[in-house]
């Protein structure tokens, strides 16, 4: 059962606490000079989360809605009125755009963990969906917001498409890591439309731990995308493109083989060595042994992954017997740090969990259409930010829950919590689980 202080604002004030507020403040040089302004920091903090819970009220609306809930968790004076929509402007103004990708980073980690009934004093989340033996399951993907279509979004942010084509707003792009099994975004990079998925998801490989396995689809794939995420020591399971050629290094006993993704850099006989290298079962690690798998800088230039292939005969749609190739730095059938190439197969298609976690985001928190509220480009990344939090905040909410109950997160309803969030803004109520 989830206490009745987790619901309501209380959701985002357990979930983004004054301590973390008040360091990312403090570490972005914002802090108000005057102590006792109506608006310090901390609230305009809460209060721009506030507006991500209800984005069809004006300014002066939300925040006559949360400051009685705000004082009950000392971050208001009840003394104080409720601010004016000009002074909530003006507050977020000085707080910049740099606090709220700030908080996420403290606040925002992974959320799945042990399920039972101790996961609420141990952990969040549950371990449906959420793990492969000892690996965490991410994916990646990425999705745009419409902007309001002043002339400093549009310089900042730009548009989809021109001419005749051009996109009636401007829009952002964002690209995040989600967990699998709860939903929630755990990094995530924002940046102007015309700034590619890929160009934003390498800044977010290098966030990567070695207990994590990262799913992404096949536009991801490149040489330096799989090379950088590699690096880190996660494993990884990626669709590869229909383009890239995947010569046979060995067949292993279960069907599945190994091959040498190399560098396009590499050409001709340098090529053919490698691969002669691979087959022969040299280790490619060594420089000594086989010099050609590094370049002058010492970094590699090859690396072996698994390939498994398969297609889904019950499929429907454009896809009916499509061949479904992955590649894996899972290279072990068994063993402790092996994987069989059914879980591979079954994990590789909980990255649509992060299609999920972008249609809440969007088309639940936001709402469908929407445009979003802020007019200059450093509210616009406040306010994305602020919506990445507040969503994280309540998968964490939802994912307690189902720990608590060994159910999957998938069996408590995101629609349902959020309007709970929104009905008791100024009270308290339980959530069952």
């Amino acid at each position: 059962m989830v206490r009745p202080d987790q619901v309501s604002l209380g959701v985002l004030v357990n979930a983004v606490p004054r301590d973390a507020v008040d360091e990312a403040v403090a570490v972005c040089g914002v802090r108000e000079k005057r102590s006792d302004a109506k608006l310090p920091a901390h609230v305009i903090t809460y209060l721009t989360l506030a507006l991500s819970l209800f984005p069809d009220d004006d300014y002066e609306e939300v925040a006559t809605r949360v400051t009685g809930s705000l004082d009950r968790w000392g971050c208001w004076n009840a003394a104080w009125s409720a601010p004016t929509a000009s002074a909530i402007s003006q507050a977020r103004k000085r707080l910049g755009r740099n606090v709220f990708p700030e908080l996420f980073e403290r606040t925002c980690g992974p959320v799945a963990g042990p399920a039972g009934p101790a996961a609420p004093a141990v952990a969040l989340g549950t371990a449906r969906g959420s793990f492969l033996r000892r690996w965490r399951l991410l994916a990646i993907d990425g999705f745009e917001l419409d902007l309001p279509d002043s002339k400093e979004n549009a310089a900042e942010f730009g548009y989809a498409g021109s001419g005749d084509n051009r996109s009636a707003f401007p829009k952002a792009r964002v690209v995040a890591l989600a967990e699998c099994g709860t939903h929630a975004f755990v990094a995530a990079e924002v940046d102007a439309y015309s700034v590619g998925e890929r160009t934003l998801a390498q800044r977010l490989y290098p966030r990567l731990r070695v207990d994590e396995l990262l799913t992404a689809d096949r536009g991801f794939y490149s040489w330096q995308a799989w090379d950088t995420a590699a690096a880190t020591g996660a494993a990884l399971l990626w669709r590869a493109p229909t383009q890239l050629e995947l010569p046979v290094v060995r067949v292993l006993p279960d069907g599945t083989y190994l091959t040498a993704l190399i560098a396009p850099s590499v050409r001709g006989a340098r090529r053919g060595r490698l691969l002669a290298a691979a087959r022969a079962g040299q280790d490619l690690t060594d420089i000594n042994a086989v010099p050609d798998a590094y370049d002058q800088r010492g970094l590699p230039v090859i690396h072996l992954a698994r390939v498994i292939e398969y297609d889904v005969p019950d499929r429907v749609g454009n896809g009916t017997g499509e061949l479904i190739v992955l590649l894996t730095t899972i290279l072990d059938p068994t063993g402790s740090d092996g994987a069989r190439a059914d879980e591979l197969a079954a994990a590789y298609h909980q990255r649509w969990e992060e299609e999920t976690a972008n249609d809440q985001l969007k088309t639940h928190l936001r709402g469908p259409g929407r445009v979003l509220r802020s007019r200059l480009p450093d509210l616009v990344v406040q306010e994305i930010w602020a919506y990445l939090i507040v969503h994280h905040a309540i998968s964490a909410l939802t994912a307690k829950a189902s720990a608590a109950a060994d159910l999957d997160p998938d069996s408590i309803s995101f629609t349902k919590a959020l309007r709970m969030i929104r009905r008791t803004a100024t009270g308290t109520a339980d959530i069952p689980p």
